[in-house]
């Protein structure tokens, strides 16, 4: 067990308290928007996870699982819809729309399932 060290503030002992820093990757839109539901929503698990130093980790595995199934419902999305090279040469705007229309549909997925459980 570690050992607690106090400063004294006139007649209190308050405890010396201090979080590691994290270094290392930058959170990315998503780990971003899991700190943002943890902290509003869920403030015993996010106070936990930040005094216990899982916090960042959390974050960033949930910023690269987001990312992996982004990537796998956008191709499937793709496939499906049968998004291809040919559609993208031969009408532009409507490729354009259908690929914005399946990003929207794959990150409510993501929040749904990621962000906000």
């Amino acid at each position: 067990m570690q050992e607690m060290s106090y400063t004294q503030t006139g007649d209190y002992l308050i405890p010396d308290i201090s979080l590691k820093e994290e270094s290392g990757k930058l959170l990315g839109k998503y780990g971003r928007m899991r700190r943002t539901y943890l902290k509003e929503y869920r403030e015993i698990l996010y106070n936990k996870m930040l005094m216990n130093g899982t916090l960042y980790q959390h974050l960033l595995q949930t910023e690269k699982t987001a990312q992996e199934r982004l990537q796998t419902l956008m191709k499937q999305g793709m496939r499906k819809e049968n998004l291809n090279e040919q559609l993208k040469a031969q009408n532009p705007l409507r490729w354009t729309g259908l690929m914005n229309s399946l990003k929207a549909q794959a990150e409510e997925i993501i929040l749904k399932e990621i962000i906000f459980s």
